[in-house]
């Protein structure tokens, strides 16, 4: 019996086996992710404050689960390529084919995870396949490119190292065969050797080998947390890109059974009740990039024992005469969840709206609904035509025109990047205001104060940069908002206007540290200014991006029902209320509290107010607050996920079941 097990085995050995060199091969892409993880964490160590030894230690090993789906799902052909149960499989020329698909496909594995560490900071989350959406019209995408290799030079440094050291150690394993000489013992040994394989790949890819076991997905990350960011270190990014593929993330939840318990709770249908008659003022609406709230002096008067002047003087004085409220916040992270949010009261949830499925539905705007009103509509952003999908959206809104960089018709006022220089684009903007037939909704979209935070030629000395280089481009932006309001004010249409002005997001730069919290990330300036009305109202309530457009309407005392996932916050008598989504998970701030939702169950409940810094948790000491505030954004979440997935997204359609199967 030895000896017939001797000649069937006869020429086997572990070193040069083609089964152990997948192995090898396999374990040299999971140290690799591993590397990135660690430089991932290091790269952005500020946005996960207070790790621990075992906090990190947790999502290391949780990391090795989705690094090892992800690499089976991007190595699949070149296992399968190696596995074939044919002598061929040895040979130097048919070798050469998957050795280079395996340093190829890897070779971006580690691209899209070394980018995403430093493009992490802009997003506060994975990149998933919606960014590629996001900039395919971009015509400066070489510009961008090249500026990214520019400023980032030491992320390519290191992608060329991790490159070099997988091309090295792979070279350094090697393939003998065939190694069994008997050829049906081969050819059935590799045969098993083969249903094996598969069968492990595939319960590989799916994150586990039980019968119920679904793919695991992004929120499966959530298991290795202890705080809801640490999902974005326990994921990879090839993982997020993969899973992110084909999948509809808007999905129709039913955590009511009827309409009547959700309508109770939330509704997005606004029936106004005011009796007066609608005023046609003007509405102009200013969108700036990347505004903190940090940046402001008149947000942060707790601030350097109360000396602190921020970057925004023309703005903090324009405050004091607006209506502008304590706790204002964004509705996302991206000038892409802004759009939406800001001009049709609809926020983005796990993927902005604009990116997603559904993006074609029809919608109330206020463009749409003002033009009912016999308002002419037009939307300006001085980038080049087409970028980020604005000018698309822009559309979608039915905005009578759009005005980007072509219509300026001046390449001598470009960045070379984004778009016409604010200070030039502003005062196009208000003389173009000048020739409008009124009245006239307009929205305006600034692009300077950017990464790479270049200014103007003819600024630069001007303006400081102090502590964070964003900082020169904030006093850019104010001062060129101080020169366009000097020109609009000796305009007609001036003193019958509404102003409103937000920032499309906060900015990835941080130094005051309460900013770098769950609620910080969201934290920007919102205010209404009209002149000849010195409100000069700054009140401690919560008001939120998608507020925008409803008290608009009611501030005009618009007569008719419309969708809106926001309120008027000048008139309505519901409870203000604000709303976001980070690090897959829902957040709502109510009152003086923060709830954090997984989307099954309450996972966190905080003072926001009191406790800045969020080290609290009081969901088990409030077990009340924490179930209405859960209840209600329930209701949010299915009016939000079932009109959308129903198209349902105006008056017209609002009559559909919300929790039909």
């Amino acid at each position: 019996m030895k000896e017939q097990w001797k000649q069937l085995t006869e020429g086997f050995k572990w070193k040069g086996n083609i089964y152990v060199a997948l192995a090898l091969s396999l374990l040299l892409m999971m140290g690799l992710y591993m590397v990135c993880r660690i430089s991932f964490y290091f790269y952005n160590a500020e946005f996960f404050p207070d790790m621990t030894l075992e906090r990190f230690g947790k999502i290391m090993l949780g990391g090795l689960r989705f690094d090892l789906s992800a690499l089976l799902y991007l190595n699949s052909l070149f296992f399968l390529l190696l596995i074939v149960p044919f002598p061929f499989r040895f040979s130097t020329g048919y070798y050469r084919f998957p050795k280079w698909l395996f340093l190829v496909i890897n070779s971006i594995g580690l691209f899209v995870n070394v980018a995403d560490t430093v493009y992490y900071q802009f997003t506060l989350r994975r990149t998933t396949l919606s960014v590629l959406r996001q900039f395919e019209n971009e015509q400066n995408a070489g510009s961008l490119l090249f500026q990214f290799l520019l400023d980032y030079w030491y992320a390519i440094v290191f992608l060329a190292i991790l490159i070099y050291i997988m091309a090295k150690a792979f070279g350094l394993i090697k393939i003998e065969g065939p190694q069994l000489k008997n050829k049906t013992v081969s050819y059935v040994a590799g045969t098993i050797a083969l249903l094996l394989i598969v069968g492990l790949v595939i319960a590989g890819m799916r994150g586990g080998f039980g019968e119920s076991t679904r793919p695991i997905t992004l929120s499966n990350a959530a298991q290795y947390a202890t705080a809801p960011k640490d999902v974005n270190l326990v994921l990879n990014t090839s993982f997020a890109l993969l899973r992110t593929a084909k999948t509809p993330v808007i999905q129709r939840v039913n955590y009511f059974s009827s309409n009547e318990e959700v309508e109770k709770l939330f509704t997005p249908i606004h029936t106004p009740h005011d009796s007066l008659t609608f005023q046609p003022k003007n509405v102009v609406v200013i969108i700036l990039e990347s505004f903190s709230k940090e940046f402001f002096g008149v947000y942060n008067r707790n601030l350097d024992n109360g000396t602190y002047k921020g970057h925004t003087p023309f703005l903090d004085s324009l405050i004091g005469h607006s209506r502008a409220y304590q706790y204002s916040f964004a509705n996302g992270r991206k000038s892409i969840d802004a759009m939406p949010s800001i001009i049709c009261s609809i926020p983005s949830i796990e993927v902005p709206y604009v990116l997603s499925h559904y993006s074609g539905n029809k919608v109330n705007s206020m463009s749409s609904i003002l033009k009912e009103k016999g308002y002419y509509t037009s939307f300006f952003h001085g980038a080049p035509n087409g970028s980020m999908g604005f000018q698309a959206f822009a559309n979608l809104c039915e905005f009578d025109d759009y005005f980007g960089k072509d219509e300026y018709n001046n390449n001598d006022d470009y960045d070379g990047i984004w778009g016409i220089w604010d200070h030039k684009f502003l005062q196009f903007y208000a003389q173009k205001m000048n020739g409008f037939k009124e009245p006239f909704y307009t929205n305006f979209f600034s692009v300077s104060s950017h990464h790479p935070y270049n200014l103007p030629e003819e600024f630069k000395g001007k303006f400081k940069e102090g502590d964070l280089t964003i900082y020169k481009l904030i006093e850019y932006t104010d001062y060129s908002l101080k020169k366009f309001f000097e020109t609009a004010s000796k305009m007609p249409w001036y003193k019958n206007t509404l102003f409103v002005i937000s920032a499309d997001h906060a900015s990835a730069q941080i130094k005051v540290p309460e900013y770098n919290t769950a609620w910080g990330y969201f934290s920007i300036p919102i205010f209404f200014f009209q002149p000849g009305t010195d409100w000069n109202s700054f009140t401690p309530e919560i008001i939120q991006q998608i507020d925008i457009m409803p008290t608009v309407l009611g501030a005009l005392h618009y007569d008719k029902p419309y969708v809106a996932f926001g309120r008027d916050i000048f008139h309505d008598k519901t409870r203000p209320f604000a709303f976001n989504y980070l690090d897959n998970t829902y957040q709502t701030f109510r009152g003086d509290y923060l709830l954090q939702f997984d989307g099954t169950k309450t996972i966190g409940l905080y003072d926001f107010k009191k406790d800045r810094f969020l080290r609290k948790n009081l969901m088990t000491q409030l077990p009340d607050t924490s179930r209405v505030m859960e209840d209600q954004l329930k209701a949010f979440i299915q009016q939000y996920n079932n009109r959308m997935v129903d198209d349902n997204l105006t008056v017209e359609g609002s009559q559909l079941p919300l929790n039909k199967k």
